[in-house]
């Protein structure tokens, strides 16, 4: 089977109308992987959890847990409204679209916004657990702070992206995403007072 060349990619992205639903999939899914990996940040330390490389361990397998996921229910989710779409415009043109670049172009678009939405967390785990492979130059506790650091960092910088792309005042969307985050080590904070 011989590969589209990189100019019938770039049809097909713009057919398929790839690049805003890619945008999204990313942002929701860089999202979760900051907040999923300032859970288990949380969760390590409330719980008393002093080993760098358990927390990296545990880091990665949520955020792998999370990229699969994310692949696996983005390309089933766009392979279905794809498939329906193409199905109704079947209805309407009165012949099949098998052979067709509109179906290549959805093909395209189910795997290239499955990838997306796959990929997206892992830089974030990777950011927000970097302080952790410092393990001996630096304390444990310092890189509990710095991966705390590091994620609403992360939070901010997808809320100021996000502010871009609504057209708002980034520095406010910025904002907005921390508050999520303080929200979160709130709640943890709360629960484990509670135990």
């Amino acid at each position: 089977m011989k590969l589209p060349s990189l100019a019938t990619l770039r049809k097909y992205h713009r057919i398929a109308g790839v690049g805003e639903i890619a945008r999204r999939y990313f942002a929701l899914n860089a999202f979760d992987g900051v907040m999923t990996i300032m859970g288990v940040l949380m969760g390590s330390y409330l719980g008393g959890v002093r080993d760098a490389t358990a927390v990296i361990i545990v880091g990665f397998s949520a955020t792998l847990a999370l990229g699969l996921s994310g692949f696996y229910s983005a390309y089933m989710t766009e392979r279905a409204e794809r498939r329906r779409s193409l199905a109704e415009l079947e209805e309407y043109t009165l012949g099949s679209l098998k052979d067709t670049e509109i179906n290549r172009a959805a093909s395209y678009a189910t795997i290239t916004v499955a990838l997306v939405n796959g990929a997206a967390p892992f830089p974030a785990a990777l950011l927000a657990v970097s302080p952790f492979l410092l393990n001996g130059l630096i304390g444990i506790e310092i890189a509990f702070y710095a991966g705390f650091a590091v994620a609403f960092a992360e939070l901010f910088a997808l809320g100021m992206f996000l502010g871009s792309v609504s057209r708002e005042r980034m520095y406010v969307s910025g904002a907005k995403m921390i508050t999520a985050g303080i929200i979160l080590l709130a709640v943890g904070y709360v629960m484990n007072s509670l135990k």
